[in-house]
């Protein structure tokens, strides 16, 4: 849906919608080409009645449950405001773990978050719900500064580092209209079977040589 005017009421309008259709299960992902993913997210300010807030946050746990994934942005779901959730059981071998700083992440919300770079750069394979089918090489702060709100308006800044940095600086990414691919290093885009075929190694070094991309 393209939204003529973000204004209070019409978002409020489209939140109302939205959770009354999808209250109490999964939404469906929009895809990459929808307009909605390339907006600038709302700021959540009181625009919203706080309660649908809350609704809209377990309609998005259901949908990354469901998908699976380990992070989805409201946007991802047709609404544009700054709200995404993020939670990573960390299925991975010990040796995936170690190499990619994986472990696991209690599920959580973050509202008008925002993020620093605190570390240097490192190289990953990443995908996105919004854009199923494929991967690439992203190259992120290995940890950051993230702030955030909870859905009780309190403020949060912590350290992020390892996956969980990559993950909060995704979801994040998406509340600003970027998505992974306009950071990817795009001679490393993969389909996932030949991400499983032949790049699924702990780290994408042997994919760099091959493929001739140059990693962090």
């Amino acid at each position: 849906m393209i939204l003529a005017d973000n204004g209070g009421m019409e978002i409020a309008a489209l939140v109302g919608e939205f959770v009354e259709k999808y209250r109490g299960g999964a939404a469906p992902l929009v895809e990459v080409g929808d307009v909605v993913l390339r907006g600038v997210a709302e700021t959540v300010d009181g625009q919203v009645d706080a309660g649908l807030v809350g609704e809209v946050v377990e309609i998005l746990f259901a949908t990354m449950r469901a998908a699976p994934g380990v992070g989805v942005a409201a946007p991802q779901v047709g609404i544009p405001l700054r709200v995404a959730v993020l939670g990573d059981p960390a299925p991975v071998t010990e040796e995936v773990a170690v190499a990619r700083a994986r472990r696991p992440l209690a599920e959580f919300a973050i509202v008008n978050p925002a993020y620093e770079a605190d570390g240097d750069e490192v190289g990953f394979y990443e995908g996105c719900l919004s854009m199923p089918g494929y991967q690439a090489v992203v190259r992120r702060p290995e940890s950051v500064i993230a702030t955030y709100e909870d859905l009780d308006g309190v403020r949060h800044t912590e350290r992020l580092s390892g996956w969980p940095a990559r993950i909060f600086q995704h979801e994040t990414d998406h509340l600003s209209g970027a998505i992974y691919i306009d950071k990817a290093v795009t001679r490393s885009i993969t389909t996932n079977a030949n991400l499983q075929k032949w790049w699924s190694q702990p780290t994408p070094a042997e994919a760099s040589q091959a493929l001739g991309f140059t990693l962090p």
